[in-house]
């Protein structure tokens, strides 16, 4: 369910441009988005797992709320997130 550091570190790498860029909306985004994905499939496999559910509902609140901000500052760097992370269709 959890997203192992090794990932999370490429995470950064990928989306920060260097190892210390945790803190940027881009790199908060990827890390949510993964976390959601992880969660998703669990949850496909156990239904009645409510507490993870309110976990996942959570997290895509704070995703939402990363990639509104994300908009109104930087419109280029927000579209291009989101075809990269293939978040909207």
């Amino acid at each position: 369910m959890a997203i192992s550091k090794a990932f999370k570190q490429q995470l950064v790498k990928d989306f920060g441009g260097s190892d210390k860029n945790t803190g940027s909306t881009e790199v908060q985004i990827a890390i949510l988005t993964a976390e959601i994905n992880a969660i998703t499939n669990h949850i496909s496999t156990n239904n009645k797992d409510y507490s993870t559910k309110r976990g996942l509902f959570k997290k895509v609140s704070q995703r939402r709320s990363l990639l509104n901000y994300l908009e109104r500052t930087n419109i280029e760097k927000y579209r291009e997130l989101v075809k990269k992370l293939d978040i909207r269709k």
